[in-house]
């Protein structure tokens, strides 16, 4: 039999698009001679809907379009995540489920039965869990497992129950003959890999072939990869969809074991799935949210150069501005890498300094500072100064503002609020610093894109006279490696001191991460590429003095 594997892109609320794709997906599919065709988890409402759950006119409209949905399949079988209700009182009243559709008539369900509730998932604030452990379903010829994404997870989250396992054994003499998982699995550094062992385990455990579906696109942080895939009864991947892009993969079950890696490859490297990821971020997130264009500040830094380019890439050079502002302490360098590299992209490019306003500034509160030195207090007017200027430019011409700060700056708060910190969409702060180089070395890898004066200074905020990141802070090869254990792997002080740190260093990074947590949680939405990102998924009160 020739299945379909179809992941698409949806979006939160808008049932109608998401019904339309799922249509014409399907008549694709029915087209090329599929007898069934697979969709991700939720598709019909989009993963995740939050408290949207919450609200009985989102449930009512939910309900409506999948009658519709149902009542238009035809000449093929359909398998659907979608939300379905519970009639008992007690619990939470929504089951996250796997449908059946044929011919009109929901002929089959799964429910979820392992709600997770750690990192970014909250499921089971809104869903109930299945109770029952299922069955294998009769369909044409063939009997499924069919599961819903955590399900098949047991064994690497550690769960009491076993759902596939479940499953398995209630079918008793008539084993499945493949299982089918629908997922909507968010992507970070190591997914992929961490996927292909995980399914190969449950392949070879089981002898049986795995169908696994995947949602793509950006919902706000979360960034989905897709990568639907077909794995045999040896957990050997033989066909893989599109990362990061809608797709379809047509398997035929009698040919599972002949295939050799039908449709994409296996992903290039990491550093290119994060491009990827952060690209379609960016994409999704402002189309979306309907907006067209971009605008942001450029330094001459690492930093606002990788996020001009990603920009670029994801909206086109016609729809990003990027402004220079240089303040009485920006070198000439610093504009002309920036010019450069507007120029090298294809995007706008204005210069606004801001001698004046900064002047303007000072002179205002001459009276109030008069005895007192300049500090960081003037640093940061220069940062506000630009935050204002930026946000009326996005104003006035309807461009969502993308702030540039990275993960390694976010993290000890070498960022300014109402300053840099300003923006619609942060786009790399989730990349610590070396990742920003090793991305820009990335996209230069075929011509210059980013300048390499740009990629060999210093990096410096240009606040004050020759001022160098690393006058205030550790290098940011050993910062990166305290942050990621740290904020990955939740070590302490000690365990990480053992790796061969300063205790100054470790100290000071954690103390600063913990002062500047207020920041954080005022800080614009973030793209998640990492184990761990600041904002969803990482819950720390502002107000707290525990010790390490």
């Amino acid at each position: 039999m020739k299945i379909a594997l179809i992941q698409t892109n949806p979006l939160v609320g808008d049932f109608r698009r998401n019904s339309k794709a799922v249509l014409e997906r399907l008549a694709e599919a029915r087209g090329a001679g599929c007898e069934l065709a697979i969709f991700p988890e939720l598709t019909l409402c989009g993963y995740p809907p939050r408290d949207l759950l919450e609200r009985r006119a989102f449930l009512l409209a939910h309900d409506s379009e999948l009658e519709r949905l149902i009542n238009r399949v035809s000449g093929i079988g359909l398998i659907i995540g979608a939300l379905e209700r519970r009639r008992s009182r007690r619990g939470k009243s929504l089951y996250n489920s796997a449908l059946l559709v044929e011919e009109g008539k929901v002929r089959f369900r799964a429910r979820k039965r392992l709600l997770p509730a750690y990192d970014v998932f909250d499921e089971t604030r809104y869903f109930e869990p299945g109770r029952e452990p299922g069955m294998t379903i009769p369909y044409r010829g063939l009997s499924l497992a069919l599961t819903v994404c955590e399900d098949i997870w047991h064994e690497e989250e550690s769960y009491d129950i076993d759902p596939l396992a479940d499953l398995i054994h209630a079918a008793g003499s008539h084993p499945p003959d493949l299982i089918i998982n629908i997922s909507a699995s968010p992507y970070q550094t190591g997914k992929f890999a961490q996927r292909c062992r995980v399914f190969g385990r449950i392949c070879q455990n089981r002898r049986l072939p795995l169908l696994y579906v995947n949602q793509v696109g950006g919902q706000d942080s979360l960034l989905f990869d897709g990568r639907s895939m077909v794995l045999d009864g040896e957990g050997n991947v033989r066909a893989l969809a599109a990362g990061f892009s809608e797709d379809m993969l047509i398997v035929d079950t009698d040919e599972i074991d002949a295939l050799s890696i039908s449709g994409q490859g296996p992903p290039e490297n990491e550093l290119v799935d994060v491009l990827d990821a952060l690209t379609m971020g960016v994409a999704d997130y402002l189309h979306k949210s309907g907006f067209t264009s971009a605008v942001l500040g450029l330094s001459g830094g690492i930093d606002s150069a990788l996020t001009a380019a990603i920009a670029v890439r994801a909206l086109g050079a016609d729809n990003v501005l990027c402004v220079a502002l240089p303040s009485p302490y920006t070198a000439q360098m610093s504009i002309d890498d920036a010019r450069r590299l507007s120029e090298n992209l294809g995007c706008r490019f204005r210069v606004i300094p801001i001698d004046d306003v900064f002047a303007a500034y000072r002179n205002c509160l001459g009276d109030l500072f008069s005895g007192l030195g300049e500090d960081v207090t003037e640093q940061n007017i220069q940062a506000r100064i630009r935050g204002s200027l930026l946000m009326a430019i996005s104003n006035k011409f309807g461009h969502l503002l993308l702030a540039t700060g990275n993960k390694s700056e976010m993290a000890v708060g070498y960022c300014t609020l109402y300053g840099d910190m300003n923006g619609g969409l942060a786009v790399i702060s989730d990349v610590p610093k070396q990742m920003v180089y090793e991305l820009a070395d990335l996209l230069n890898r075929e011509r210059e894109i980013i300048p390499k004066r740009i990629i060999e200074r210093p990096p410096s905020a240009e606040l004050k006279p020759d001022q160098r990141d690393d006058d205030d802070l550790p290098p940011y090869g050993v910062l990166d490696r305290i942050l990621e254990a740290y904020l990955e792997e939740n070590l302490g002080i000690d365990e990480i001191v053992e790796r061969g740190f300063r205790r100054d260093d470790v100290e000071d990074v954690i103390r600063r991460i913990k002062r500047n947590e207020y920041k954080r949680q005022q800080a614009p939405l973030g793209l998640k590429v990492t184990s761990k990102a600041f904002g969803y998924g990482r819950r720390y009160p502002v107000v707290q003095n525990f010790v390490e």
